[in-house]
């Protein structure tokens, strides 16, 4: 039994609790991309499958319908379609992406780079950020290559070359966002690849004010822009309810004209913008409506939102107005790009404000790329703002204003405190003795006394007699102290309080002195100091 039991086979260690492999967690990271891809094309495939039922005249069947929430799929990631039935029988692409519709996928597959960063437990092993990174994309990539394959059977396919690199981008975005805010957004460290000069200067506060103050005049310009649109809207909007009515007659097909005007909004706020700017944007490749004047555009479709365009002519005092919209976003750079110690020197200031700029004229270039595109062929093959021009007219408004805006405030900011130590003699003496003889202080205390309670005693301050001129105080008669041969006398002068008992060797009774000069304080508390604790 001794030999059975000891030369037999060991068992195997139990599995320790908490340690797991990590393969099922990539695998689980594979499968949430792929379901995050799915669920943003399962949400638009129902709402175009609902339209579908709802039309009283479909042109086409189920497979149809499928196709196109696959098209719609794919020009929400920025990917252009192509529609070769046109009347003209030349292909026409279609590249404008509704910015609304990108909002879906960006935060499908955020989620799930969230998921599969965070611990269902405590003792779960947490996958590194890169390899959750690697297996959502690789997860969402399949989806997205499958879904192109399958809309190329459709009416609208989608161009291989713009879907290899559209959806990659987004998706590389999404996840990224994703992975940092599950590890709590870190700021750094900068990977190590990176030049030693970039680590250090990125991490320097000015980089940080400049992305804020960047990042609050594309905010002021969005904004702008929505308001320039608005009130377009309201001012034409006649035109506009005409133009939405006459589009069809069933409540399907304004139902889907009204959901394909919303998912434009976020365009028309960076057209607005672009507008306010002064480039303007294109409506065809001969037409641009600026605040200088619209030459018309004769082959624009009929659509609610093209209603609110400007009137054609020169521009009017009222399309002038719109360059407050800049104005007002340089302004807000300039106030955002301060910091607030004083120690910052005037051109960091200024450098701070100067990169807010860039910053401003960078995200606007992008959102202007992103919010144009063709819609057809010859006149519609350019639609919407030209990216770098308004870029250029972005940096170009915040920097003028920006720069002297954020000197001056920070010169505000850190100016001198008006007190005392900055006046002259003078004006310091004027300003004690106005602060004494108006009574401010005895106001105040009262005012404190009151608040307080009995936490502060009544202090009694007996009146101070005359001060007796140094010439008529006259020396007295020594006085010689008893008790000691030898002793040396001690002189009384009258007026001052001396204690015999800090002569040595005085004994028996000191003669009566006059009172003090300064009268005794009475009430006064003192408290004994503490020692500070051990470190």
């Amino acid at each position: 039994m001794t030999q059975v039991t000891e030369r037999g086979t060991p068992l195997s260690a139990a599995p320790r609790a908490g340690v797991r492999r990590r393969s099922p967690a990539a695998a689980a990271c594979v499968v949430g991309g792929a379901v995050a891809a799915g669920l943003g094309l399962g949400f638009l495939a129902v709402l175009v499958i609902v339209l579908w039922i709802s039309s009283p005249y479909p042109d086409s069947g189920p497979g149809g319908a499928l196709h196109l929430a696959a098209g719609l799929w794919l020009l929400a990631h920025g990917t252009e379609l192509v529609r070769y039935d046109t009347l003209s029988g030349v292909p026409a692409p279609v590249g404008m992406t509704p910015l609304l519709l990108v909002v879906l996928p960006v935060l499908l597959m955020r989620r799930a780079a969230r998921l599969g960063s965070a611990a269902d437990e405590d003792d779960e092993e947490v996958l590194p950020a890169a390899a959750v990174f690697s297996a959502v994309l690789c997860g969402y990539l399949a989806v997205g290559a499958l879904v192109t394959v399958y809309a190329a059977g459709g009416p609208m396919s989608a161009d291989p070359l713009s879907a290899a690199w559209h959806i990659p981008l987004v998706a590389v975005l999404a996840a990224a966002a994703g992975v940092w805010g599950a590890r709590g957004r870190p700021l750094g460290p900068l990977p190590s690849w990176l030049p030693r000069g970039v680590r250090k200067a990125v991490v320097r506060p000015r980089y940080a004010l400049a992305l804020r103050a960047g990042a609050g005049g594309a905010l002021v310009l969005l904004g702008g822009g929505a308001l320039v649109v608005g009130a377009s809207l309201a001012w034409h909007g006649a035109e506009v309810q005409a133009s939405f009515l006459s589009l069809t007659g069933v409540w399907s097909g304004r139902f889907a004209v009204l959901l394909l005007a919303l998912t434009l909004i976020p365009n028309a706020m960076v057209w607005g913008a672009a507008y306010a700017l002064g480039p303007g944007f294109a409506l065809g490749a001969d037409a641009t409506a600026t605040p200088l004047g619209f030459p018309g555009a004769p082959g624009l479709p009929r659509f609610p939102l093209l209603e609110a365009l400007p009137a054609e002519g020169p521009g009017t005092p009222l399309t002038w107005a719109v360059a407050g919209v800049p104005v007002v976003a340089g302004l807000a750079v300039g106030w955002f790009a301060v910091r607030r110690a004083r120690e910052v020197s005037y051109g960091e200031t200024a450098l701070t404000a100067a990169l807010g700029a860039v910053v401003c004229g960078l995200a606007m270039t992008g959102l202007a790329a992103a919010s144009a595109g063709p819609l057809g062929s010859r006149r519609l093959s350019e639609f919407g703002p030209v990216w770098w021009t308004t870029g250029v007219a972005a940096f170009a408004w915040t920097a003028v204003l920006a720069v002297p805006v954020a000197v001056a405030v920070h010169a505000w900011r850190t100016r001198p405190a008006i007190g005392p130590d900055a006046l002259e003699d003078d004006e310091a003496a004027a300003v004690d003795d106005a602060w004494h003889d108006s009574g401010v202080r005895e106001i105040r205390w009262a005012a404190m006394r009151k608040a307080a309670g009995e936490l502060i005693p009544d202090i009694a301050v007996p009146p101070v007699p005359p001060v007796v001129p140094a010439d008529s105080v006259a020396p007295a008669a020594p006085v010689s102290v008893p008790g000691g041969r030898g002793r040396r006398a001690v002189t009384v002068v009258s007026g001052l309080d001396l204690d015999p008992g800090l002569l040595a060797g005085a004994a028996g009774p000191a003669e009566a002195v006059s009172a003090p000069l300064a009268p005794p304080v009475v009430g006064a508390r003192v408290l004994a100091r503490r020692k500070p604790p051990p470190e």
